[in-house]
């Protein structure tokens, strides 16, 4: 069975592209990849909780999320957070979240960035233009609308199903 390490992913998704760009302010990130598990407590109630991703099977379900603190003196401005969608991963509709954030997504790298149901790509076999499956997208955007005040912190990610 083929199996693919989450921390590995992670690793490669912050090294291959800045999670910050354009940040005016200092800001300090944390990232987790992770996944949920049910557990049965002593009362016998089966909980869901989440643990970190060490490997995973096709069809798991992972969750990436990104924290981001304020660790300057001054209102930080124009964040964008930057997340790889990682190889032999499928971006889950409709789950990235984040508060007071506009989210876009790439399918060519993290070049261009538009709503998801207004990405095309050019289909190698016709050579015509089409919409853009979530298998084919690349990177997540979230582009904080406010700026972020000293101390404070906020929370955005995603959900992937390994391929």
């Amino acid at each position: 069975m083929r199996y693919m390490s989450i921390l590995s992913a992670l690793l490669c998704v912050a090294l291959n592209l800045p999670f910050v760009a354009h940040a005016q302010g200092t800001i300090e990130l944390q990232n987790v990849a992770e996944v949920e598990v049910a557990v049965k407590g002593a009362d016998g109630v089966i909980t869901k909780k989440r643990m970190v991703a060490d490997k995973t099977t096709p069809g798991t379900e992972v969750i990436y999320t990104t924290t981001f603190r304020n660790i300057g003196a001054k209102p930080a401005g124009s964040i964008n957070i930057k997340n790889p969608i990682p190889a032999n991963t499928t971006l889950m509709a409709g789950s990235p979240w984040g508060e007071g954030v506009d989210i876009t997504y790439s399918a060519d790298g993290g070049k261009t960035w538009s709503a998801v149901d207004k990405i095309r790509i050019k289909d190698a076999s016709t050579g015509k233009e089409r919409p853009a499956a979530l298998s084919e997208l690349t990177h997540v955007r979230w582009s904080l609308r406010n700026d972020l005040a000293p101390g404070k912190l906020g929370e955005v990610g995603f959900r992937v199903i390994v391929n």
